[in-house]
């Protein structure tokens, strides 16, 4: 039996290495799509870009470790099933359950080994990540000039442009907002296109504007008469912009560690119950306001000589159950005995309360959107340290026994399962966390959404495999086609 565990675990350890490898470069490349034309050909040391590119594929390993397993299982199950080893193992009384045994103890040690991951190397190396990208944006500040956003990395202006020509370099719609003189926006230059490049030195940065204009808000006088506008065009113009450090100083690693992605769960656990607090808080002041000041008025206060802080207070403000302030006092008969101009008086006056009230509860309800938003995405961070390394288990239950069942190697049929499986997955995944953050669902739910749904999967593909029946059968299948045939016919009764 020994024997038999080494050589099943030697057929998944090289299709595992292979297939996470292959994982990794194929969710890097969308790190690479993004970012690699404004790093690339930047005067930026190669080093740089080695070390980013390091640290954003560690941050890919919790995505590309299920993903490995997935592939590797149906590979190594596919194959012994297909060069008939599975069969002779089973023929020698060896249940495909005792085959997966090793696999088993292999998949519990990566799948902890994933969480020690996910929760000590992960916080450090997405740590290193976001300060190393803020360090390059610094010292080159034309890498994140975005299309579509203002820009405001170089002190005193605000720089937008519409579009960018990722061969050339050469940007389209530039709009520059000068505030040097902090007198808000009185100087704006805009042009049909542009190229940004830097001094050899590094300490300028030279813009160089087509077909623009310059547009000055004067607002003086001269006399008598009044320039309160101007307008220049120009065929082509350069600005220089000062660079104020050119170095490549490490910024200070505390500017990062506050966010979700760069804490482990003992100090994500500490923050939470931090924001739970102060937003439990804040709801309950906010809903005491919101009675205090408007449903039970108080009147101005009366200053005191002795007691400066006394109010005089409404008299029904003692009576909180609304039952027994309609029983002291009958609003609707004071209101028919008031005259027409009292009357329209307290209309609008009730009007504009409401509206005071109504823009109040929009401000309010938009802050305590957003607090609640952001305590849940820290939830979601504490139960993803979980959830995708229990995924390593999920998946190597649905991949060894599919591939046992489909008895197919190599990387035809396997990799198109397996791709299937992980998409299904992975889009349960975005919405599980999509709702919980939005709090269409529980924070759990959403966390354990996607590993919820294919676990009971796995345990039927499992059960399948070791009762070596089809997951799927035909026979049945093609009754119940023939079933609603004939319920179809004409003249079926």
């Amino acid at each position: 039996m020994k024997k038999i565990h080494l050589l099943i675990i030697k057929s998944f350890i090289g299709p595992f290495i292979i297939t996470f490898a292959i994982s990794i470069f194929f969710l890097l490349m969308q790190f690479i799509w993004l970012w690699i034309e404004d790093l690339i050909g930047k005067g930026l040391d190669w080093t740089i870009i080695v070390k980013i590119l390091y640290y954003a594929a560690a941050s890919l390993v919790p995505m590309a470790l299920p993903l490995a397993v997935l592939l590797a299982s149906v590979m190594t199950f596919g194959n012994l099933g297909e060069h008939f080893e599975l069969t002779a193992m089973k023929s020698s009384g060896i249940s495909l359950w005792r085959i997966m045994n090793p696999l088993i103890i292999f998949m519990a040690a990566l799948s902890t080994g994933a969480f020690f991951f996910s929760n000590n190397v992960l916080p450090y190396t997405t740590l290193k990540y976001a300060k190393l990208l803020y360090d390059v944006s610094r010292k080159r500040p034309e890498l994140n000039i975005k299309t579509g956003v203002f820009n405001n990395e170089i002190d005193g202006f605000s720089i937008k442009i519409d579009d960018k020509d990722m061969n050339t370099g050469m940007m389209y719609r530039f709009m520059i907002y000068d505030h040097t003189k902090q007198k808000g926006n009185k100087e704006v230059t805009v042009a049909d296109s542009g190229e940004i490049r830097i001094t050899d030195d590094q300490k300028n940065m030279i813009v160089t504007l087509y077909n623009g204009s310059n547009f000055t808000d004067m607002k003086e006088k001269k006399g008598n008469k009044e320039y309160p506008f101007r307008r220049d065009y120009f065929s082509k113009q350069m600005i220089i912009f000062q660079l104020p450090d050119i170095s490549m100083k490490e910024s200070n690693e505390n500017l990062f560690k506050r966010h979700y992605e760069i804490m482990n769960t003992s100090q994500l656990s500490i923050v939470i119950d931090s924001l739970k607090n102060e937003f439990d808080t804040r709801t309950v002041n906010f809903q005491d306001k919101l009675m205090n000041f408007n449903y039970f008025k108080h009147e101005k206060k009366i200053y005191d000589k002795k007691r400066t802080d006394d109010y005089k207070t409404d008299s029904i403000n003692k009576y909180k159950n609304p039952e027994e302030l309609i029983s002291l006092i009958n609003l609707d008969s004071l209101y028919e005995k008031m005259s027409n101009k009292n009357k329209l008086q307290v209309l609008t006056e009730s009007i504009n309360s409401i509206k005071k009230i109504r823009v109040n509860l929009e401000n309010n309800d938009q802050s305590l959107y957003n607090r609640l938003k952001w305590l849940k995405k820290h939830q979601l961070a504490w139960y993803k340290k979980f959830s995708l390394s229990f995924a390593c288990l999920i998946f190597f239950f649905i991949g060894a026994p599919l591939g046992s069942i489909i008895r197919k190697g190599g990387f035809g049929l396997p990799i198109l399962v397996s791709v299937v499986f992980f998409m299904f997955y992975y889009v349960l995944y975005i919405m599980g966390e999509k709702a919980a953050t939005e709090d269409a669902l529980p924070v759990f739910v959403g966390a354990w959404l996607a590993s919820g749904i294919l676990f009971p999967l796995g345990v039927f593909i499992t059960y399948k495999a070791t009762k070596d029946s089809k997951i799927v059968s035909t026979q049945k299948f093609q009754e119940i086609l023939k079933t609603i045939q004939q319920f179809l016919k004409p003249g079926h009764k």
